[in-house]
């Protein structure tokens, strides 16, 4: 059965999706940067509230996805923190300087998870050749790959997408995302025969999911 994440980058987002339907939060900061660290206090009072899983992202700043050694130092700790607060998972995803996945940071943070599980987000989408990158990050140990099949929205990736749903081979989850809507979630499901989605449900250009966007993605 299909399965929608609403991003959410704020607590009231948070609750609008869990009232409408939505199977999986994912909590960040900084909308205009694509996603940060969300603040701590927040999580913990959302927490209280809401009783659906909760995947936190864990990125210290936007721009690339390659770290100083600091910066990965810093997603450490918060990582161990946040796993204190109840949550269900996280989300994150390092590059090296190369743009390859960076298997010794994210198997790092894979490990701190553990158990709980792990989604390589969409700088799996900067990262060089499709298939290389693929097989790295379920080599990691992460559970989901969050994508817009490596271009910049699921309409043009789909291709990719429905090629990633075949290599993968159940091995690891294609989390469809990046310029989902309800108005293309059915087109694009029945092409790629993917079964995880990803949308921030926000239609008016705003900060907030619309209560209207989370139930359309969920009924279609």
């Amino acid at each position: 059965m299909s399965k929608i994440e609403i991003a959410c980058f704020n607590p009231e987002s948070a609750i609008i999706a869990f009232e409408n339907g939505a199977d999986r939060i994912e909590l960040c900061d900084g909308l205009s940067e694509g996603g940060t660290t969300p603040d701590f206090e927040t999580l913990k009072d959302l927490r209280a509230k809401i009783n659906i899983p909760i995947f936190v992202m864990i990125r210290p700043r936007g721009g690339d996805f390659t770290y100083s050694d600091a910066e990965f130092e810093q997603m450490k700790t918060d990582l161990i923190y946040l796993k204190s607060l109840g949550i269900d998972g996280f989300v994150f995803g390092i590059l090296d300087g190369n743009d390859e996945v960076n298997l010794v940071q994210n198997k790092t943070l894979v490990e701190l998870a553990n158990p709980l599980p792990c989604t390589f987000h969409r700088a799996f989408d900067r990262a060089k050749d499709l298939e290389n990158a693929l097989e790295k990050v379920i080599g990691c140990g992460f559970k989901t790959i969050l994508t817009s099949g490596q271009k910049p929205n699921v309409s043009e990736g789909k291709e990719n997408l429905k090629k990633l749903v075949e290599l993968s081979a159940g091995r690891i989850g294609i989390l469809v995302g990046g310029g989902l809507r309800s108005s293309n979630i059915k087109e694009i499901r029945e092409f790629t025969n993917a079964d995880y989605f990803h949308s921030s449900a926000i239609t008016d250009g705003g900060a907030f999911a619309s209560a209207d966007e989370v139930v359309a993605l969920k009924n279609k």
